[in-house]
């Protein structure tokens, strides 16, 4: 296949996961020495510095994300029609930088740390489970002990 049928492959006619897997950027120093990645999916509520173009060097929360643009709307980035109403400016992943990461996505974290996933939510219940069932212990014992009192 020729190189530009695979180009406009990739971009035009690339499938809604490949176009998010696209929405990757880079990581600051501090979170790349952290994690050991360079880069990372960008979703809402991370934050992010503009390195690229007319913004650059604005930090903001992403606000929204468009898939088809490979861009995202951050807060505060805005320009103002002739009218004097206000419109998001999308920025390109490519020209961001992620200062911090949104911890809402436990998956994602685990995942960033190079954990298996999968394996940390089987042990987080297995945890809740040895807990309930110390505490149904400790019930028993409690009652065996009211009894004694009781004679």
């Amino acid at each position: 296949m020729k190189p530009t049928k695979m180009r406009n492959k990739m971009i035009y006619q690339a499938s809604s996961q490949t176009r998010s897997k696209q929405l990757g950027s880079a990581l600051s120093k501090d979170l790349h020495k952290k994690y050991g990645k360079r880069s990372v999916r960008v979703i809402e509520g991370d934050s992010v510095t503009i390195v690229r173009g007319e913004f650059k060097g604005v930090d903001g929360k992403v606000a929204k994300i468009s898939k088809p643009k490979s861009s995202v709307a951050i807060e505060g980035v805005k320009k103002e029609k002739t009218k004097g109403d206000k419109f998001d400016v999308y920025i390109h992943t490519s020209n961001l930088v992620v200062t911090s990461l949104s911890t809402n996505d436990k998956w994602r974290i685990t995942k960033l740390e190079g954990k298996d996933p999968s394996k940390q939510s089987k042990t987080t219940s297995a945890k809740t489970e040895t807990v309930k069932v110390a505490s149904k212990e400790t019930k028993g014992t409690d009652e065996a002990k009211k009894q004694e009192d009781e004679k």
